[in-house]
């Protein structure tokens, strides 16, 4: 995979997906910490169907706090680990507001210091909420540097590292949300519909002709 066939792939893509964002529901950062904290291991669409009852009673820290863990389990009970999610998103909320002003930090070092926050995490929200070129690679965007050569790696922070150097600065903001919906709904895991795949021929996935 060469730099020229990297910038064609990412202006195809950038082409295609006309809003290259999240599909979690939120409308400040600190309700899409909570969500990406709920995401774990969970599909958008039952964090979105949690957080649309809970965000009407509870969407910034003090009024979870006020709600409580035990209230709080069952606005997202529905959600795969939730009983270690509540627990995480009631540690956060009191770190925001003890030492964050109540704001959800915007730099990388603080984010990683709440409970439930690792790298992924910090990387969409700094991306997404504060509009920074930082790159989470979850289990798509791994599939995708691996399976079309973009930034082939053995583990995530590898492929990150090599998206972060290689993605032209011109779509490295929208990056990590153009990979993403591509690989969801296009070059998905087991059976990719390399026929309706725009970057087709620029792609180097060895065994694309058996889907094509």
């Amino acid at each position: 995979m060469n730099q020229q066939k990297r910038v064609q792939i990412f202006a195809k893509l950038a082409q295609t997906i006309k809003n290259p964002t999240t599909e979690l529901e939120y409308q400040n950062p600190f309700e899409l910490l909570i969500a990406v904290i709920l995401s774990a291991q969970a599909t958008d669409v039952s964090v979105n169907r949690a957080t649309r009852k809970l965000y009407k009673v509870a969407n910034d820290p003090e009024s979870i706090l006020k709600l409580g863990e035990e209230r709080l389990k069952k606005y997202i009970k529905t959600i795969g680990l939730y009983n270690a999610k509540a627990g995480n998103i009631i540690k956060t909320c009191r770190i925001i507001i003890d030492k964050h002003q109540g704001k959800v930090p915007d730099n990388r070092e603080s984010l990683q210091t709440l409970p439930g926050v690792g790298r992924k995490t910090a990387n969409v929200l700094l991306n997404t909420a504060f509009g920074q070129p930082a790159i989470a690679v979850d289990t798509h965007i791994f599939r995708l540097g691996n399976r079309t050569g973009i930034a082939p790696g053995d583990n995530v922070l590898e492929v990150e590292k090599k998206l972060l150097k290689w993605v032209p600065n011109k779509y490295k903001k929208d990056a990590h949300h153009l990979l993403i919906l591509h690989g969801r709904y296009i070059c998905t895991a087991r059976k990719p519909k390399c026929r309706q795949c725009v970057i087709n021929k620029l792609c180097e996935f060895e065994d694309k002709a058996k889907y094509a």
